[in-house]
């Protein structure tokens, strides 16, 4: 009877089921603030930051100096979202984006914590914790890293 619920468990503990898993999270977390990042923007650019993107962030976030903040929070958004979706630099990226959470959830929407940034703090703790996994980019430099390493 144990070796029936054994064999399908063991099917979870293998690196590529904890490759997707890892693909699924950084998708998962990478997609919220993308989405948020493409608010910001005018429509139909690539990164010209929208001038109401200052009065949302002076307005609705209180947030200093929303001129200087508002474009900071918009480039840190695209560029981190872009390194946790290719898993670049992925416990980088995922830290950037746990600071942005924290900042969120304290200074701009602080009853907002089990929903969604209990998420959004799991999301990127697994990523800090665990790496990208094997469909990340991250994979490419450790394995030409530890070939440089093997040479010496």
């Amino acid at each position: 009877m144990m070796s029936l619920l054994q064999r399908p468990l063991a099917l979870l503990d293998t690196r590529l089921f904890e490759g997707v898993a890892l693909l699924v999270v950084r998708l998962a977390l990478a997609a919220q603030f993308w989405r948020s990042a493409r608010t910001k923007i005018v429509d139909g650019s690539w990164l010209e930051i929208d001038p109401i993107t200052f009065d949302l962030f002076r307005d609705e976030y209180h947030m200093p100096v929303p001129e200087i903040t508002g474009v900071i929070a918009t480039y840190a958004e695209h560029a981190l979202a872009a390194l946790v979706m290719l898993g670049l630099a992925t416990r980088f990226g995922a830290a950037g984006l746990l600071v942005m959470t924290a900042v969120i959830q304290l200074f701009v929407y602080p009853e907002a914590f089990w929903n969604p940034h209990v998420l959004w703090f799991g999301l990127a703790l697994v990523l800090l914790a665990r790496g990208g996994g094997l469909f990340a980019l991250d994979r490419a430099f450790d394995r030409s890293s530890n070939a440089r390493v093997a040479l010496r």
